[in-house]
């Protein structure tokens, strides 16, 4: 049992990792694959497309710089104030996002609310598979969990359909505490929420944005990208969780 990690407790002045941070996207879970959504979305503004014409309207939308893809997002001025606030609302988020759909060749009327609406959409995820084993580990060793992710929407729904939810302690999402990785101050609300010194935490994500809480003094570890349900390296930080000083 890792001693003292419980979250009923303080945990400042103690050696070692006392907690762990993670990102959602392209950290815990990640969507499903885009032809997928694409082939739903158009059913759901009643067209049936082809697998080819699903998959040159993945293509499109993609190239766009569409979630999950790794692609830069492809911002145009008329939506540039709506994605520079996307994480921090609602409102801003599906501005920003079904305007990047919109700019994709081969789009039809209804298709951009149809496609963003499947992002929200739980069954729309997928968890990787080492996701919940990992969870399950660090907390079988006594190590409080933070959610902190940049995010324009609630997860919460999405996680408990993924089923570790449960897993959680704290959810830190950038649109309800009015701030965004990197800023310093998502990674500080984490540690306060858990009780625990940043020089003490880990932070778990996948891009140079989660590196951000190093400025707070919070150690940080970066995953590659992986596909929907597959096995990313998780295991990893039970690992580093345990052995780091």
């Amino acid at each position: 049992m890792h001693e003292g990690s419980s979250h009923s407790g303080h945990q400042f002045d103690k050696p070692g990792i006392g907690a762990v941070l993670f990102d959602f996207h392209g950290t815990l879970a990640q969507v499903e694959s885009l032809t997928k959504s694409v082939t739903l979305a158009a059913e759901r503004c009643g067209r049936t497309l082809s697998h080819l014409e699903a998959t040159a309207l993945a293509e499109s939308v993609g190239a766009q710089g569409w979630v999950g893809t790794g692609i830069a997002p492809r911002v145009r001025p008329h939506f540039a104030a709506a994605w520079a606030d996307r994480d921090l609302s609602e409102e801003a988020h599906r501005e920003a996002f079904t305007a990047l759909i919109d700019q994709a060749h081969g789009t039809f009327d209804g298709f951009a609310e149809a496609l963003y609406d499947r992002l929200l959409t739980p069954d729309g995820w997928v968890a990787f598979a080492d996701t919940i084993p990992t969870l399950m580990g660090l907390k079988a060793q006594g190590f409080p969990i933070a959610l902190v992710s940049n995010i324009g929407f609630d997860a919460r729904p999405i996680i408990k359909h993924l089923g570790f939810d449960h897993l959680i302690d704290a959810w830190i999402l950038s649109y309800e505490v009015g701030y965004c990785k990197p800023d310093a101050r998502i990674f500080y609300e984490a540690c306060l929420a858990l009780m625990v010194e940043p020089r003490r935490s880990l932070m778990v994500g996948d891009t140079l944005a989660d590196a951000g809480a190093n400025e707070l003094g919070c150690r940080t570890y970066l995953l590659p990208h992986a596909g929907p349900g597959e096995t990313l390296g998780l295991d990893a930080v039970i690992k580093l969780a345990s052995s780091c000083p």
